[in-house]
């Protein structure tokens, strides 16, 4: 599989994206810049984390408007699959991709810490190879991970199965304590209505090997692959 990872100006996990796709799971993963309009022959897109533009305006307000953001969207638009991470969960929902705000962390600090996420569904490329009942142990480290929606959205996030992750507690309970940030219904991540874009806050490209602590971000890298893998997903053009 070919993945394309977007870089932006201060994008900072972009090369551990490359490391966890290409080093660990063996696929085809090469950085693509924010000025560039194509996305070449990919397969799949991540759109890393980090501070984007510095995070002026908002974070992921500014590359939301980056050239390839528009290859980006008719990507998505055409059904291929795309991941953001952090950041790029921020930039997904400032380009309309997803829906709902990530704003400031209810503490105003921010949080770097290991987090367990409870995962809804397994009905999504995002989630298909994590197994039932299955808690992930992946880091944070953010600033602005509060989601926020109106209650309409929630409810239609909901009744659509489009919350794929959760912050619990080590018992897989879901509980104001477990929520690092204050996201409403402690969400972690989300898909749109057609399941091929989701966005996280949370790092599993920072779990993919045993020695960081947590190996199982690979769990989202590998249904992401298992899904292409298994049927006709478009490339881009």
């Amino acid at each position: 599989m070919n993945f394309a990872v977007l870089q932006f100006p201060a994008s900072n996990c972009d090369q551990d994206a490359i490391h966890a796709l290409r080093d660990v799971l063996g696929h085809s993963a090469r950085y693509v810049w924010h000025k560039e309009t194509s996305l070449g022959d990919a397969d799949a897109v991540i759109v890393p984390g980090g501070f984007s533009y510095g995070d002026y305006l908002r974070c992921g307000a500014i590359a939301r408007f980056s050239p390839v953001m528009q290859a980006v969207q008719q990507f998505a638009v055409n059904g291929g699959l795309v991941l953001g991470i952090c950041n790029g969960f921020q930039v997904l929902c400032e380009a309309g991709l997803l829906s709902g705000a990530l704003i400031r962390n209810r503490s105003l600090q921010f949080r770097c810490e290991q987090v367990y996420l409870k995962t809804l569904t397994t009905d999504s490329p995002f989630t298909n190879r994590i197994p039932e009942g299955k808690l992930l142990k992946i880091p944070i480290a953010h600033g602005e991970g509060c989601y926020f929606a109106d209650e309409e959205t929630l409810n239609k996030l909901k009744a659509n199965k489009q919350i794929l992750w959760q912050y619990c507690n080590a018992q897989g309970d879901v509980t104001e304590q477990a929520n690092p940030n204050g996201s409403l219904w402690n969400i972690a991540g989300i898909c749109n209505e057609r399941r091929n874009v989701a966005g996280l806050m949370p790092h599993p490209e920072r779990a993919c090997e045993a020695i960081l602590g947590s190996a199982d971000g690979r769990l989202i890298f590998e249904s992401l692959i298992h899904a292409l893998q298994s049927k006709a997903v478009p490339k881009a053009a």
